[in-house]
This record gives C-alpha cells, sequence and structure tokens, in this order.
C-alpha cells in the first residue's frame, strides 16, 4: 500500500475504505523473493543448475543468499513504512479499514498456526508411533537430550514474563502513560533478545546436529523457526517501540501496537507447546555438560 493524501471528507468520496494508490512495492517484493529463492537453491543445490554453472555458484557461497534477503528486507521497510504513514494520515485508516487489519492479523496468525502444527505433526507421529529405524523408542537411545529443567525452563520464565511486561505496557497505553508504555515495550524487547541469546547457546552446547537423524531434525526445525519468530517479533515490538517514543499512538487508535502484541502472544503460546512436548515429555538421556 502507498500512501494515500485524499481523505473521505475532502475528495467527495462517499466509502469509508482505503482506495490505495499505485505502489511499487508488490513488483520490487515479487522480484526480491524470486532472487532470494534463486539464491537460496543454488546455495544448497549447486548442482542443480548444470556442471558448466556449478564451480561458479559455489564459489559466490552464501553471498547468493544474501543478495535477496537485504531486497526482500529493504521491500518490507519501504512497504511498512508506508503503512505507518497511511495510519497518521487522517481519514485513511477509517474504522472499517481498521477491522479489516484486525481480520488480516488474525488471518496471518492463524496460517502461523498451521506452519507449526506441521512440526508437532512430525514429532507426534514418531514420538506415538515409534518404528524399527529408530529403534522403537522416542527420543532414539542414540541421543542425549538435553535437562528441561535447566536452560529450556530459564526460556520458558524469560518468555512469560516478557508476555507480562507487553500486557502491562498495552495497559499503559489504554490509560494514557505513555512513560510505562515505553517502558514496558523496552522491558520486552530487552527479554525477548535475552531468549535469543540463550537459544543460541543452548544450540550451541547441543549432544546432537541436525543430520543426526529424525529427533535432531524436529528438534531444530520446531525450536529453530520458533527462534525465528521470536527474532521478528522483537523487531516488530522495536519498531513499536520507535512510534511509542514519538508518541504515534493513543489510547483509542494503536491497532500497530495490538498487532506486535497478538503475534508477541502467540510466540509465548508456541513455546509452552514446544516446552512440554519437545523438552520435558521428550526428554530421554540428559547430555552431560
Amino acid at each position: 500500500m502507498a500512501q494515500s493524501h485524499s481523505t473521505a471528507k475532502g475528495s467527495g468520496i462517499k466509502h469509508p475504505y482505503h482506495m490505495v494508490e499505485p505502489s511499487p512495492w508488490p513488483m520490487v517484493g515479487s522480484f526480491s523473493a524470486l532472487v532470494l529463492a534463486f539464491g537460496a537453491l543454488s546455495y544448497m543445490h549447486p548442482e542443480m543448475f548444470g556442471a558448466s554453472l556449478e564451480p561458479a555458484l559455489r564459489g559466490l557461497g552464501i553471498w547468493k543468499v544474501l543478495i535477496g534477503l537485504v531486497l526482500v528486507l529493504f521491500t518490507m521497510a519501504g512497504w511498512w513504512r508506508d503503512v505507518i504513514k497511511e495510519s497518521r494520515t487522517p481519514g485513511v485508516h477509517s474504522p472499517v479499514v481498521r477491522l479489516g487489519l484486525r481480520y488480516g492479523m488474525f488471518l496471518f496468525i492463524s496460517s502461523e498456526v498451521m506452519f507449526f502444527v506441521a512440526f508437532f505433526w512430525a514429532y507426534f507421529h514418531f514420538a506415538l508411533f515409534p518404528n524399527v529405524q529408530i529403534g522403537y523408542s522416542w527420543p532414539p537411545a542414540s541421543v542425549h537430550t538435553f535437562n528441561p529443567w535447566d536452560l529450556p525452563f530459564l526460556n520458558t520464565l524469560i518468555l512469560l514474563m516478557s508476555g507480562c511486561t507487553i500486557t502491562w505496557a498495552h495497559h499503559a497505553l489504554i490509560e494514557g502513560d505513555r512513560k510505562i508504555l515505553i517502558t514496558g515495550l523496552a522491558l520486552t524487547v530487552a527479554l525477548g533478545m535475552i531468549f535469543t541469546g540463550v537459544q543460541a547457546y543452548e544450540y550451541a552446547h547441543a549432544a546432537f546436529g541436525f543430520k543426526d537423524g529424525i529427533y535432531p531434525s524436529v528438534f531444530f526445525m520446531a525450536t529453530g523457526f520458533h527462534g525465528f519468530h521470536v527474532i521478528v517479533g522483537t523487531i516488530f515490538l522495536c519498531v513499536c517501540l520507535g512510534r511509542a517514543i514519538k508518541g504515534h499512538f493513543t489510547p483509542e487508535r494503536h491497532f500497530g501496537f495490538e498487532a506486535a502484541a497478538w503475534y508477541w502472544h502467540f510466540v509465548d503460546v508456541v513455546w509452552l507447546f514446544l516446552f512440554f512436548c519437545v523438552y520435558v515429555w521428550g526428554a530421554g538421556q540428559i547430555a552431560e555438560h
């Protein structure tokens, strides 16, 4: 969506919907996604482009992926910058438009739920019906898992505390207390960063690798994608923190903050399922560090 300088009242428009102006971001985003997909494929499977191109593609290394990633991040920054400008333009984000944005965010989070269902499905398939390939046991006897009441439990407390601080910030926003809003958001961002750091430390000390079997693969895919969502949510909250400092949010109009809070609570809930299903219920032989 591009910024619209017209309002429903000033332009004679007889409906409450926002008719967006021509925007370059859908085309730029499509091209960026294509470059990123091509770069990822050429990085993971350079042989698929033929023997003549394989040496050159291998020589480029990770740069093939980084180019597309930078383009995607540029698209996201520019597009969302325009959406923020729209939200500050009188008459553009009418009540009907804000309702549509809420529906959109709800559907987006619903799609994310189904994304994680796939990993939980794979996990429960082998946890409930372990086959001969993994020795009829889950986790496999060769896998030394993490102690769930060590770093995983610490991370659980950190994430639950972050859910409390963002709720505190939301309450402050509704009450018109900008100072507490900024404090609560800053604490939530800090806790999100701490969670990511603890997760990285845990990965660095894992007793198994990604390619060591079905348990490590499902573990790293499920917890790794959750960690990615924590990073995205932290960036989301950083943007909200900047907007709160600039005074963009009011008790009546703050959907950007609400969307970030919904997303963060979704991340909290997913982690609780991961903690109890993967770390606690799926605990086997504990690795010694």
